[in-house]
């Protein structure tokens, strides 16, 4: 959603159009219903729907058979995929069912069709295994109902991955084997590890074939070992940060495990690491964006932490931006801003999680002993 923000990245455009596709043909009435009345709300907004794919689709809508799933392989991590898929019946799971047609057919977000009589019940299921749904009530009419579900996919659809990485072998010698800093990382996973808040992703292997699975880590810029993620300071312009796709109770590689992150490069759309050299290096995690927004809004903030679990009353965001999209980074920011100790603030993150802010990553778990709730609610 939004492209422009200004130069303390506090604001949010809300008003961009994008080019949408649609691929592949209902196979139901109840579809066919759905498929009809989101277009027609896509229009309505000033969006435009293309008859052929070009090479700046924003967003596809890929309409396919629950029993034959349909992939649409995108070619740029700008396309958003959103899959329509249908049930004849209420699962008992509706995670365990939705999930592997979200992964088979390469979506960012999955709306499945749910009968509930002559109603339907729209679920969203997206790649972080957020969940929730919108119920249609009896008596609302087709475009009140449209609207509430174009007003959960527009935001998702137009916001803007920010997960790719530019390296520097320019990391200092006496930093390659790490610091007092990346020592604290390291103690830090292994205590997340203790306090099982380093859930595994939902076993993806299973559901896709290795060209595929390949092609979803690329895209989303995803590892696959464990959930979470963590920073840590180290000066004014730069911080530790933990990689994408490791676990995070063994981290102990400079470059490999843990990077340096030094800038924002917005023109490339990517994250700066500064790295040993002679290494190849791994991805920083997805959520590196947001860790950098709040440091450079926030001196006082010296540590990040990130879990899929979750406090009472705490404040959260509104929206269940993808991870590593600058929106999301935004509003976590935002509300930390709003803390009134942003320096030490708990935010969460709709259907997703908790950021957590401290001085120092020991005086954080200090804070969460026996607050945390492993299940976060979903709406």
């Amino acid at each position: 959603m939004a492209t422009s923000t200004t130069q303390t990245y506090g604001t949010i455009a809300t008003d961009e159009k994008v080019n949408f596709y649609v691929f592949g043909t209902p196979n139901s009435d109840r579809q066919a219903w759905f498929c009809e009345g989101l277009l027609a709300e896509m229009k309505r907004h000033g969006h435009t729907h293309e008859s052929e794919v070009t090479s700046d689709i924003r967003l596809v809508i890929n309409v396919t058979d629950i029993n034959n799933p349909k992939i649409f392989r995108r070619k740029a991590q700008g396309t958003f995929g959103a899959a329509v898929i249908e049930t004849d019946h209420e699962p008992a799971d509706v995670i365990r069912a939705a999930y592997p047609m979200l992964l088979k057919t390469l979506s960012n977000v999955a709306m499945y069709l749910v009968p509930k009589g002559e109603l339907t019940d729209t679920h969203f299921l997206t790649m972080e295994q957020g969940h929730y749904v919108v119920p249609q009530s009896p008596g609302q009419s087709d475009e009140e109902y449209f609207t509430e579900i174009y007003n959960r996919l527009a935001p998702l659809a137009t916001s803007q991955l920010v997960i790719n990485n530019r390296y520097i072998a320019d990391l200092p010698e006496e930093l390659w084997k790490g610091d007092d800093l990346t020592e604290q990382l390291r103690l830090a996973g292994q205590t997340l590890d203790k306090m099982n808040l380093l859930p595994a992703p939902f076993p993806i292997h299973e559901f896709l074939t290795e060209r595929d699975l390949k092609h979803v880590m690329r895209l989303f810029g995803m590892g696959g070992l464990s959930y979470g993620n963590l920073s840590v300071r180290r000066d004014a312009e730069t911080f530790w940060m933990s990689a994408s796709g490791v676990n995070k109770a063994q981290l102990n590689d400079v470059g490999r495990d843990i990077l340096l992150v030094t800038d924002h490069d917005a023109e490339a759309n990517a994250m700066v690491l500064s790295v040993p050299p002679n290494i190849e290096p791994r991805r920083v995690s997805v959520d590196a964006i947001e860790h950098f927004i709040i440091y450079r809004e926030h001196p006082d903030v010296g540590a990040i932490i990130h879990v899929h679990a979750w406090m009472d009353d705490i404040g959260s965001t509104h929206i269940n931006y993808p991870c590593g999209t600058r929106e999301l980074a935004l509003a976590v920011s935002d509300l930390v801003s709003q803390a009134p100790d942003p320096s030490r603030a708990v935010v969460g993150l709709k259907n997703h999680g908790m950021t957590i802010t401290g001085h120092s990553l020991p005086e954080i778990f200090e804070r969460l002993d026996g607050k945390i709730i492993p299940q976060v609610p979903m709406s």
